[in-house]
């Protein structure tokens, strides 16, 4: 997420870092190198304007440069202008009523449908009961889609009639709904390839009727400035209350993220971050702003791992591993938690310092695949051989090598480096860990 947007700005910034003292001229050449990254990202040109202007006008007016930590300042002063363009009114939902409601719009192709259900799940999670509603009739594979869906993640669904109007079974929803007390109703309208007048006016027949507590836009954000202008006519036809950004995983170049609160004024509310069930996070203005700026986003990763590790199960591993009996299937475990926090790069991107490493990642040859291979070679185990791997001989490396698709080198390998790690562990606990770790490191 925004990988090269971030590198070139932390490297404008680092060249400021290198500098004994820094002029006016050298700050200049910074924010030149700024307003290029920005625009190549995609970001109006008028929002890249008025950031650059305020970030040198703070920095030129302030002394700053004047003084010994001039360059902790400045990127202390990118960091809260970055914030401001992406801080909306509220970022979190609003809600009027016991039962409240959620109006999901936008264009197809958005990922409406899918942002629904992963909503729905989110308000799920957090005890807020759900209920999803299909309202897309004109596309009756969207009604399947979300019916389908709904049933993966264990959710309630409506059950539309196709050949009802989209008023009429958001109506016998909403008395649905309040017959079963959820918390929260989303309904996911129709979409269309372009805003048209049908569209709108079958939105507003809706939207009259519901009375939703929020109207949020679904907004692809890999459309760049064309999903700007998505976001003002909706906004301007339905009244917008907040966006959702999706596909921020995929090759984004970040200028929507950047540029539709402050063009529109509709604040972002979440950010679609994957396929995954749980890839839909609350937005948080200032910790994007410090993951652009190569800072980390601790607060997120930890709410990320305590979703994901098991607190009993980690203090038994630790345990485990203090006495030297973990075995390959506690690492088994570990590894899903690892891979259910998300890509490994957004993992990695989440750690102050650590950004510029994700994309090394093949060349380490540790990435999405590696991991899953190691997974297939643990799966491909029986429970006896991973609680005791040393029974692993050749014959059984040949049976686990061809039940994972690798070769019988790569189970070799894999044995290998888990019993240095078990090795390291007791040397560590037995008081020779500094030792065995500069072996390690030579």
């Amino acid at each position: 997420m925004f990988e090269n947007l971030s590198n070139k700005i932390t490297h404008a910034l680092k060249v400021l870092g290198n500098k004994g003292r820094i002029t006016e001229k050298d700050l200049d050449g910074a924010m030149r190198e700024i307003r290029l990254a920005l625009l190549e990202a995609d970001v109006n040109f008028k929002v890249v304007k008025s950031l650059i202007s305020k970030i040198r006008e703070r920095a030129i007016g302030s002394d700053i440069l004047e003084s010994l930590n001039a360059h902790t300042q400045i990127v202390k002063i990118t960091n809260d202008e970055l914030t401001s363009i992406l801080t909306g009114e509220s970022h979190s939902l609003r809600k009027r009523s016991d039962n409240a409601c959620i109006l999901i719009v936008g264009l197809n192709g958005a990922g409406k449908t899918t942002t629904a259900a992963k909503l729905a799940k989110r308000l799920n999670d957090s005890n807020e009961k759900s209920f999803l509603v299909p309202a897309d009739l004109a596309r009756p594979a969207a009604v399947k889609q979300l019916i389908s869906l709904s049933e993966k993640m264990g959710l309630e669904v409506h059950k539309s009639e196709l050949n009802s109007s989209p008023v009429q079974v958001c109506k016998k929803a909403l008395t649905h709904s309040n017959e079963i007390n959820a918390a929260w109703t989303i309904i996911d309208t129709a979409g269309r390839l372009q805003v048209d007048t049908e569209l709108m006016e079958e939105l507003k027949n809706i939207k009259d009727e519901v009375k939703p507590d929020e109207v949020l836009l679904v907004v692809d954000a890999m459309t760049g400035q064309d999903s700007v202008n998505v976001a003002k006519s909706f906004d301007e036809y339905v009244g917008l209350t907040g966006l959702i950004l999706s596909k921020l995983d995929g090759d984004a170049r970040g200028g929507a993220a950047l540029s539709i609160t402050k063009v529109t004024g509709v604040p972002i509310k979440f950010i679609g971050t994957g396929e995954h069930p749980d890839a839909l996070e609350p937005f948080h203005p200032d910790r994007l702003a410090s993951r652009i700026l190569g800072m980390g986003d601790i607060v997120t990763l930890a709410e990320k791992a305590q979703k994901s590790f098991d607190e009993t199960k980690t203090l038994e591993l630790e345990k485990k591993m203090r006495q030297s009996t973990f075995d390959l299937e506690d690492f088994l475990g570990q590894l899903d938690s690892l891979k259910s926090m998300g890509p490994l790069s957004d993992v990695l991107g989440m750690i102050p310092g650590m950004n510029k490493l994700s994309s090394k990642l093949e060349d380490a040859n540790l990435n999405e695949r590696n991991l899953s291979q190691i997974q297939a070679i643990i799966l491909s185990m029986t429970i006896d051989e991973r609680r005791n791997p040393h029974l692993i001989k050749g014959s059984r490396k040949k049976r686990i090598a061809k039940g994972s698709g690798t070769s019988p080198q790569q189970v070799n390998q894999l044995l290998n480096q888990f019993n240095q790690t078990r090795k390291l562990m007791k040397q560590m606990n037995s008081g020779q860990g500094f030792k065995a770790m500069q072996r390690l490191l030579r």
